[in-house]
């Protein structure tokens, strides 16, 4: 028995001995101590908490190399090696996480709309719900601070920027045709519907390089990834109809939607301010097929639209007016597939085709033109740490357009760019973080070589503000008017700099931004208009500087939310024909938008109203000695929209542009030579109608019931 004892004790004792006691103190990148904080051997089950005073001390039995871990809540896990044979005394510095919600945000010039952007200035609902907007997605951004109001076009135009100065890319894949086709002074609106778009990105300067051939802005839309129900949308409109559909099987689903649009019974009603032989007429159609994959994506999406109109055209030179027969048929195909790799890799591929075909009567004359577009990209990603990301990718962009007038004379050109770019996201903190990269493209047509350095840094300065600054370099080829007569150019030249600030918290935003663009190599002409004798240069130049106010409110009143928007802009510009360096016509030097949406529960309606107003623009009277010389009147516009809930799935809804009935004014027209009295005669530029009403049944069927399309209207 004395020697079982003694057997006992022995080992006891050996196991006492063979003991060793860890111990250490964790901290922050202050230095302070982070009490609470998990330390434990990995492998094992040996471990602890920090004290107060962010002290730790355990025993463990393990020997030899071993790893200790520290967790803590908010902040990355921090990794040790330790010698437990030897051990010492540790001091474990942690770093805060940067994927908190609550981190920096590099936001420099650029809106989000989405689920997953981390700070949202904008809902996928404000989209199509903002009064005055009809569900096209360029007039909603028409309410944010940047844009500019130009009525005879609806196109976007950013920060003194022309319309094509800004490219649309579904999914990151870029669409070369984003509008429908019109004519001089006749509104068009986008292509796409919000029907199938999750997120938006609406960048208004400053953006990243994995983005080119744009001098002002970028706007990316982004498919639904996934659905999560079988439903269909049935709509009956005063100007149509439209019938949308989802289906899911397995990883599989599809959704598609189609519209009719007939404007010619709405204008026997509402009287337009232009002659119409033919109304416009539409038929078109959007569809997203997805396949989930294990680690990956696959999603393809294609969009149709045929479209015509009949009208004679007033002009100021001519007692007769010009007939505009036009015909379009567009078809845009887009194909992108994303898969995550081992070791923090991500990789994306896409590639599209645009077919855009015009026919064109202009009186006696014929014009046709086609144009082909093709966009392959190829992009990876490798996340080294939570802190440090490597973006790096090429592009391959092929443009065939070909035009022909009364079928003698033809014009067109051939051109392809092969571009890459590399971008590095670095986040020293959750209070700071930079991003920078670099694009090189070239373009065979030009003969030209871009390299377009860009940098971005953001700081937060609080729980709920920060700053960010960002610089860029952007180069774009001429426009495809000048491009199809003359092929010897040098790109367009556009510098970007940004300081932003922004305070993000319990549902109100506020965000202000100045900016400075600086314009270079910018294409000129000796010709009263574009044609195959003008004579081009790139000596033209200008700048735009301004400063952007956007405040949203979504927490003050019950029911209701607001934002209020405001841009000033100084810009000018000597380029086309111009004779002096002058602010451009399409430019309003201040801009104000009051967008409202409010929630009745007793009506069960949404009504929203917008308010946009917008300075005189300038334009050229050659009854002056001064070029630009002259200021149209204040542009203003208030529209109304309401939503009322029949039933749960059954919506019927009402809208009015411009209730005021404002008769806005968008330039002037002069005469060629003078009268008998030696003036130059002039007619104004209008609205095509001062007032525009709409009227919609919207029905949603699905399982559940619930849902509906107050999303889509």
């Amino acid at each position: 028995m004395k020697s079982i004892f003694t057997l006992l004790a022995f080992v006891v004792s050996t196991l006492l001995f063979s003991q060793t006691k860890v111990t250490g103190k964790v901290i922050d990148e202050k230095n302070n101590p982070i009490p609470g904080a998990n330390v434990f051997i990995d492998g094992s089950y040996d471990g602890g908490s920090t004290d107060d005073k962010g002290e730790f001390a355990f025993t463990t039995t393990e020997t030899g190399q071993k790893t200790l871990k520290i967790s803590f809540l908010s902040y990355e896990t921090a990794i040790v090696a330790v010698d437990l044979s030897n051990y010492k005394y540790v001091t474990v510095k942690m770093k805060e996480n940067v994927n908190m919600l609550d981190a920096v945000v590099i936001n420099a010039g650029t809106f989000e709309a989405g689920d997953k952007a981390k700070v949202t200035v904008l809902k996928p609902l404000d989209i199509v719900t903002t009064a005055g907007s009809n569900a096209d997605i360029v007039a909603a951004l028409q309410t944010l601070p940047g844009t500019q109001t130009v009525g005879e076009s609806g196109r976007l135009f950013v920060r003194g920027g022309e319309s094509d100065e800004a490219q649309t890319y579904v999914d990151g894949i870029r669409v070369a045709q984003p509008y429908g086709a019109t004519t001089q002074n006749l509104p068009t609106r986008g292509r796409f519907s919000p029907f199938l778009f999750s997120g938006i990105s609406f960048s208004t300067g400053g953006y990243s390089a994995e983005y080119g051939e744009a001098l002002s802005s970028v706007l990316l839309l982004n498919t639904i990834d996934e659905v999560t129900e079988e439903k269909t949308d049935i709509s009956f409109m005063t100007v149509g109809l439209g019938l949308a559909n989802t289906q899911k099987w397995k990883n599989n689903s599809i959704s598609f939607n189609t519209a009719y649009i007939d404007l010619a019974p709405y204008q026997l009603i509402v009287p337009q301010n232009v002659d119409w032989n033919r109304a416009f007429q539409s038929l078109s159609g959007e569809t997203v097929y997805r396949h989930n994959f294990k680690e990956g994506l696959l999603k393809v999406y294609a969009a149709f639209d045929a479209s015509r109109f009949d009208i004679n055209q007033e002009t100021i030179n001519s007692t007769e007016k010009t007939r505009v027969d036009l015909n379009n048929n567009n078809f845009y195909l887009n194909t992108s597939y994303k898969v995550n790799l081992m070791r923090k890799w991500q990789l994306s591929t896409g590639l599209s085709y645009g077919y855009g075909k015009n026919k064109i009567g202009l009186d006696t004359d014929k014009v046709n033109n086609t144009e082909h577009a093709s966009h392959l990209k190829v992009k990876a990603r490798k996340s080294f740490s939570d802190r440090a990301k490597l973006t790096f990718g090429a592009d391959y962009f092929i443009t065939q357009f070909d035009e022909d007038f009364n079928t003698t004379f033809k014009s067109g050109y051939d051109a392809n760019i092969a571009a890459a770019y590399s971008e590095i996201d670095i986040f020293f903190s959750k209070n700071l973080a930079a991003k920078a990269g670099l694009r090189i493209a070239n373009n065979d047509l030009l003969d030209q070589t871009a390299f377009s350095p860009r940098a971005s840094l953001a700081y937060k300065v609080s729980k709920a503000s920060q700053f960010s600054l960002a610089y860029g370099e952007f180069e774009q080829a001429p426009r495809q008017d000048y491009l199809k007569y003359n092929s010897n150019f040098i790109n367009e030249k556009a510098s970007h700099y940004i300081l932003n600030y922004q305070y993000s918290f319990n549902k109100r935003t506020f965000r202000s931004e100045i900016y400075f663009k600086d314009y270079r190599d910018l294409v000129k002409y000796d010709s009263d208009f574009v044609a195959f004798d003008s004579q081009f240069n790139n000596n033209g130049y200008g700048f735009a500087k301004g400063l952007d106010i956007f405040w949203r409110d979504g927490k003050t009143f019950k029911n209701l939310e607001y934002w209020v928007s405001y841009s000033y802009i100084d810009t000018q510009r000597d380029y086309k024909n111009y004779r002096a360096e002058v602010t451009p016509s399409f430019v309003a030097k201040h801009n104000l938008s009051i967008v409202t949406k409010y929630w009745i529960d007793d009506w069960k309606s949404m009504v929203g109203f917008s308010h946009t107003f917008n300075s005189g623009r300038p334009y050229d009277n050659p009854n002056e000695i001064s070029f630009m010389n002259g200021k149209t009147k204040m542009y203003n516009n208030l529209s109304f929209s309401w939503a009322y809930l029949l039933s749960q799935q059954k919506i019927l809804y009402f809208s009015v542009n411009n209730v005021l009935a404002t008769k806005n004014v968008f330039g002037y027209e002069y005469a060629n030579t003078p009268n008998s009295n030696g003036v130059f005669d002039q007619r104004e530029i209008t609205p095509t109608a001062d007032q525009f009403f709409f009227v919609g049944f919207f029905w949603t069927i699905s399982e559940n019931k619930k849902d509906n399309q107050l999303n889509n209207l």
